[in-house]
């Protein structure tokens, strides 16, 4: 299984960024999806996941401004970013999560960069 995100840049703050991740191998629509960001000194820090099923789950951070979503013809997951402030900036990440029965494996694909000026 391999994750590629794409779709980062450079955009200022109140504007609107999306970006992608696609996944080859494997069977996407079994996997969760979820999007994580490191900030320059900081840990890494969950953004937003999608289930199976589509249902969405946002940290309080972006909530009501992040939109994640999954297009499993394309295997893709996509997180819509509207909003955007010079705090949102950061290496984003998306990670896949399977279950070989309750036990979780979890596959990270590298980062995409997003800057927002303020």
């Amino acid at each position: 299984v391999q994750l590629q995100a794409s779709g980062g840049g450079l955009v200022q703050a109140g504007h609107s960024l999306r970006v992608s991740c696609v996944v080859s191998g494997g069977s996407f629509s079994r996997y969760c999806m979820g999007w994580f960001r490191q900030a320059p000194g900081k840990d890494r820090e969950f953004v937003a996941a999608i289930s199976r099923s589509g249902g969405p789950y946002y940290a309080d951070s972006v909530k009501g401004r992040f939109t994640i979503s999954r297009d499993n013809a394309k295997n893709t997951v996509y997180l819509q970013m509207n909003s955007l402030k010079a705090e949102d900036t950061a290496v984003y990440f998306c990670k896949l999560r399977v279950y070989s029965g309750l036990a979780p494996h979890d596959y990270w694909g590298p980062g995409t960069q997003v800057t927002v000026s303020s």
